[in-house]
């Protein structure tokens, strides 16, 4: 995983273009919504990794419907919020609600690949441990068959050695025949 997929919110067009322009430039797949509303119809029909959303929209659904949306639908996808100066207060109580980060206006592009770069390497760190618990998952179910395998042959090879125990003791048989039926009895 080499770059993220990312929904920009923003009912600025130029701002909108900006961060398009920069995060495909960062090769991002970057998906975009001029409002609350399409941004919760794409959430609702595809995954993203990370939405950027304006706080404050106009048309019904703001930047905190967004991010209850986008938690709603995949807890995977983290949310940082775009606001301004006087929102901040509003960008925190959002966080409480889920959103992995904010960023204030105008936006720190070297600020935005950092937090992108954590939520990337943090997305990475959990697809490892996950890929490592399916290959311990495995290992677990093959050493579990292979344990039960040798079990089974242990209990073959110990009644087969009991025969030749039991056979050998038969003092009765020539020792010539009994050494002759033990040998059978090894070979199965």
């Amino acid at each position: 995983m080499s770059n993220l997929a990312i929904l920009v919110v923003d009912d600025d067009p130029v701002t909108r273009a900006l961060l398009t322009k920069r995060l495909i430039g960062a090769e991002h797949t970057v998906d975009t919504a001029e409002d609350g509303v399409i941004a919760i119809e794409k959430i609702g029909s595809q995954f993203y990794d990370v939405i950027l959303t304006d706080l404050i929209m106009p048309g019904g659904v703001d930047g905190i419907g967004v991010l209850e949306e986008a938690k709603r639908v995949n807890l995977k996808t983290e949310v940082i919020l775009i606001t301004a100066h006087a929102s901040v207060d509003n960008a925190i109580e959002a966080m409480k609600k889920g959103a992995v980060d904010y960023l204030q206006k105008p936006i720190n592009f070297d600020e935005l690949f950092l937090r992108l770069e954590k939520i990337l390497n943090l997305k990475m760190l959990v697809k490892n441990a996950s890929d490592l618990r399916e290959a311990m998952d495995v290992t677990e179910k093959t050493s579990a068959e292979t344990i039960q395998d040798l079990e089974i042959i242990l209990a073959e090879t110990n009644t087969r050695l009991e025969a030749v125990k039991a056979t050998l003791l038969q003092e009765d048989t020539p020792l010539e025949t009994r050494v002759q039926m033990a040998l059978e009895r090894l070979e199965g």
